[in-house]
């Protein structure tokens, strides 16, 4: 069986796992959930509520050192820096689980917004509480991985007792270890990150964090930036106060040119919220007023990645390995990626791995869903194989190599993307030539006979033949044999 999960690694049972609560994470690649703070605040479990306030507790510790002056570089760095944890296996990280983590942008940004717009973090007058999210609710480029982290930093005691209250009842000794963990707790009297020992599942030489599936959410958390851009018409409408509201209207108004563009609209979003940070409050509270609709989709979407990513793929990647060689095999990375991709085909159009591509009946229409299972057919080679290269032309999906003499280029495609027929016209071109890959592959996915139709037209009208260089697989699910047994 090819070792893909937690329990695969571990020896344990997935009922085990599931019965603890946690997700059964993998250990080849990140999975892309994230912890929402929000799910800690609106939990009915008052451990949930009470590390949200130890979140706030040390928010609120980083408010005062902020509005007490100037702080030098290294008690910034020790106070406001956060590396990933990435032990918890959870991100955005395409190879592997190393990400960013919250570097010197970020520390800088929230010293300064703590010392200036969120002078009141802690007192506020419309929200029902003090919330993380909010201090990443003006900063461009602060997203959803970010808030996780900063949150996984913070909770990173609990998760640690979390994961070893797991591991010792569990897990045999021999793959566990007592690890030496940094930056566990922080104690207040010292002002210092503290580091604890614990006792955890090991694998390679570092350990393995586990996560309670209830913190966890996709897509976006609940309070977030993008949806207070989204919505930010509706929210400033909705302030109570007349007099505020129409000043924070004719503010607004005064940030547009005369004819408007989408990013104009964007820009003075920003800027009304920093000249009137109060908005935030009335956005906030009217996310609390609505928690239980965030625990709900979080909950759903959280199942819906367990599908997708734990228990279909896991078939998948049994279905590769079965009666196979196949994670054993080599040769040139032309001829190695093209013979993966032409498995991958076969197992989705005529194996039933078209199904990972589906919910509830309804086509999940995305491009990673197929490039983890890509990766998944990598595992244990002597490739060398990375996701998301950037080439100084923009990413590629998948660069393999073998030296620098021997390098290919996979690049998957929706055919529903609009863009298909640029990409296929031009971009795998360019990478070739700024990677030095000697060829490259092209891989489309179509959901029905109407999107192959409009990806043969695109290829005929481009004058490129169906081949060795573009194969198209076939999701569609109304055209399998066993289809009616979905």
């Amino acid at each position: 069986m090819v070792s893909i999960y937690f329990t695969d690694f571990f020896e344990v049972l997935p009922e085990e796992l599931e019965d603890y609560g946690a997700l059964n994470i993998s250990l080849i690649n990140d999975l892309p959930l994230f912890i929402d703070p929000f799910l800690l605040f609106n939990s009915e479990n008052p451990v949930y509520k009470r590390l949200h306030d130890e979140i706030i507790s040390y928010v609120r510790f980083l408010r005062d050192k902020s509005a007490s002056g100037q702080i030098d570089a290294g008690l910034l760095r020790a106070w406001y820096f956060f590396g990933e944890v990435k032990q918890n296996w959870l991100g955005y990280s395409k190879e592997g689980n190393s990400g960013s983590g919250l570097g010197p942008k970020f520390a800088r940004d929230l010293n300064s917004n703590l010392n200036a717009i969120f002078t009141d973090f802690g007192n506020e007058k419309v929200a029902r509480a003090s919330h993380l999210e909010k201090l990443c609710l003006v900063s461009e480029g602060v997203g959803k991985d970010n808030v996780s982290d900063f949150t996984t930093n913070l909770i990173k005691e609990f998760l640690l007792d979390y994961t070893q209250e797991f591991a010792v009842k569990n897990i045999a000794p021999n793959h566990r270890k007592t690890f030496s963990v940094s930056r566990a707790r922080f104690n207040y009297k010292t002002e210092v990150w503290e580091s604890r020992k614990y006792d955890l599942p090991t694998f390679g030489d570092d350990y393995v964090i586990l996560t309670p599936k209830e913190i966890l959410t996709k897509d976006d958390t609940w309070i977030s930036r993008t949806d207070l851009f989204d919505n930010y018409e509706d929210i400033a409408s909705a302030i109570p106060n007349e007099q505020l509201r129409a000043q924070i209207n004719n503010y607004f108004s005064s940030q547009l040119p005369r004819e408007p563009k989408k990013e104009d609209y964007y820009r003075a979003t920003q800027r009304t919220l920093l000249k009137y940070p109060s908005i935030l409050e009335h956005y906030i509270r009217q996310k609390e007023d609505n928690g239980d609709e965030a625990v709900s989709i979080s909950s759903e979407r959280v199942a819906e990645s367990e599908v997708i990513f734990i228990a279909q793929a896991r078939s998948f990647a049994s279905e590769l390995a079965s009666g196979t060689r196949f994670y054993a095999q080599s040769g040139k990375t032309y001829g190695e990626a093209r013979e993966r991709v032409m498995f991958l085909k076969d197992v989705i159009e005529n194996k039933d791995g078209y199904r990972l591509f589906y919910l509830k009946n309804q086509p999940l229409k995305r491009e990673q869903d197929l490039q983890l299972l890509f990766r998944l057919t990598w595992f244990g080679t002597t490739s060398d194989v990375n996701r998301e290269v950037n080439n100084g032309r923009g990413p590629v999906d998948f660069s393999i190599s073998k030296g620098k003499r021997d390098k290919s280029l996979v690049e998957f495609k929706l055919a529903g993307n609009s863009q298909l027929k640029r990409n296929l016209e031009k971009q795998v071109a360019i990478y070739e030539k700024a990677s030095d890959a000697t060829r490259s592959i092209k891989v489309i996915l179509y959901f029905s006979e109407q999107e192959l139709q409009k990806t043969l037209s695109i290829l005929k009208e481009l004058k490129i033949s169906e081949g060795e260089d573009v194969i198209l697989i076939d999701a569609r699910k109304d055209n399998k044999p066993s289809a009616s047994k979905a």
